[in-house]
């Protein structure tokens, strides 16, 4: 099977979903030291910790040796185009991160691996930074297309939209049709049979099954909060002061409750914060803990982000499962890849 490397791999996600596709991932690439352990120790994969500004192509070939359908997958940081920086007007060149799709791009023109992939949010596609790198692909012989994906369709329970594209030299390809019927995905069948928790209780049986602790105005405020409904339920005294202005009045999803038998919301990487959407659990007081995160974010449940050798920090973890790719998708992206080779090798 190719050999696939793995560019911004984070904790793994996308690795793992690849992996259980079927195909050789030899190595990940990230700045962040505290992903090492989680993604080693799960995948058994050689994590690099470096810079993608100071990775060579020749660094890249050497790992990829004489393969003849090499595989470069890169999902760089997409903070730099979220919905919010665009409603704010922040997407553009003085974030750090805005660039890093070139680096990408420079590593597949030196490279010239047989089949790219990148994964990030949809508004990537109106930005200069996108178009340069199309360029980059159309100037160096690559087959491409791109789609955004609705992820209830291909089993990940999340009311997430993603941009995916791939990218080949063989010819064109696309990725695989969508394989659930959205309306048949609920969270039920991700978290239901977890251990009860209370908020800030962390579980005997899985340390990752921890849940952040609620104020007393909070624990107040989701124990009036009704599954799929919103702080309009509550009693006037316990609404906050955003939510009395005309400019709070459409942020309706915050401190909601989910509903077991619809798909759950978008993971960030704050989603153990009963405030900032609808994290809170359908039945028990609290917000979602790690561990459910993880496992909406399609996780295996035995993953282990816990690094026995660094102090524990709840939102560097919670930071890890959010920033991730769906495993889900990560495995969509691996069919589709393998679909394609079969046809043209």
């Amino acid at each position: 099977m190719p050999k696939v490397i793995d560019l911004f791999c984070g904790v793994g996600g996308l690795t793992c979903g690849l992996k259980k596709a079927g195909l050789n991932v030899i190595a990940g690439f990230d700045i962040d030291p505290t992903c090492k352990y989680t993604y080693e120790h799960n995948n058994n994969v050689t994590y690099h910790n470096e810079n993608i500004r100071e990775i060579s192509g020749e660094q890249i070939k050497k790992l990829f040796g004489n393969d003849n359908a090499p595989v470069l997958v890169g999902c760089a940081p997409c903070q730099p185009f979220s919905q919010m920086r665009f409603k704010l007007g922040e997407a553009n060149a003085s974030d750090d991160k805005y660039d890093l799709l070139l680096e990408f791009g420079r590593l597949i023109e030196e490279v010239k691996p047989a089949i790219v992939s990148m994964e990030n949010v949809p508004r990537i596609r109106n930005t200069d930074v996108f178009k340069s790198f199309i360029d980059i692909l159309d100037n160096n012989g690559y087959y491409h297309s791109e789609e955004v994906v609705y992820c209830p369709n291909y089993g990940i329970p999340q009311s997430r939209r993603r941009f995916v594209l791939i990218g080949s030299r063989f010819g064109p390809i696309e990725l695989i049709p969508p394989t659930h019927d959205p309306k048949s995905i609920h969270i039920k069948d991700y978290i239901y049979n977890l251990p009860q928790i209370d908020a800030g209780e962390v579980c005997l049986s899985d340390q990752l099954h921890r849940s952040a602790a609620l104020s007393d105005k909070n624990l107040e405020r989701i124990r009036v909060s009704i599954p799929g409904g919103t702080w309009r339920d509550w009693p006037e005294n316990l609404r906050c002061k955003c939510h009395r202005k005309s400019s709070g009045q459409t942020y309706s999803s915050v401190y909601g409750r989910m509903t077991w038998d619809q798909i759950g919301p978008t993971i960030t990487t704050q989603f153990y914060s009963y405030g900032t959407g609808r994290y809170g659990h359908p039945e028990q007081d609290r917000a979602l803990s790690l561990r459910e995160g993880a496992l909406l974010q399609t996780f295996p449940n035995n993953y282990d982000f816990i690094d026995p050798d660094r102090p524990f920090k709840f939102g560097d973890i919670a930071r890890h499962i959010g920033n991730a790719v769906p495993v889900r998708l990560g495995e969509i992206i691996g069919q589709t890849i393998i679909k394609h080779l079969n046809e043209h090798i």
